[in-house]
């Protein structure tokens, strides 16, 4: 899959998961490309057996592409908060170089950044359900691994 497909297929996703839906308008829109492209990719992406649609049609993720879409994000997820956590890149640099990163990037070598990440900040001691993508869980990181140092 492409870098372009991953993108779009994100979207679908993530525009399904707020608003129970995706249609061309609104990809185009959340992507900032051109309904054309949306349906350029829409094509490629039913080809690849990721989403079911029609034209005019509602945009449906197969059980494939939500695997691959939810794949993607943790990717996306796991180097953001390596940068973030372990490298303490700021924010919005993080999360730019991440959208670049995920591309790139094996599924292998993305549980290996994860479990790195686990036992540098030791997440066993957090007392919580440790996500790298939860917000408070980077808050608490932050803090944690400012005391130990």
């Amino acid at each position: 899959m492409t870098a372009s497909q991953e993108d779009y297929l994100k979207s679908i996703y993530i525009l399904i998961l707020h608003k129970n839906e995706a249609r061309v308008t609104d990809i185009a829109d959340y992507l900032q490309v051109s309904k054309a492209s949306v349906n350029r990719a829409l094509k490629s992406l039913k080809e690849l057996g990721l989403v079911d649609y029609e034209t005019y049609g509602e945009i449906k993720l197969t059980e494939k592409g939500k695997e691959e879409a939810t794949n993607i994000i943790k990717k996306h997820n796991v180097l953001k908060a390596f940068l973030i956590q372990i490298l303490n890149v700021n924010n919005e640099t993080a999360e730019e170089e991440a959208k670049k990163m995920k591309h790139a990037i094996s599924e292998d070598t993305v549980n290996k950044f994860s479990e790195y990440i686990k036992s540098i900040i030791k997440v066993d001691e957090l007392k919580c359900n440790y996500s790298p993508e939860n917000e408070r869980c980077q808050n608490c990181i932050k803090l944690t691994k400012h005391r130990k140092v």
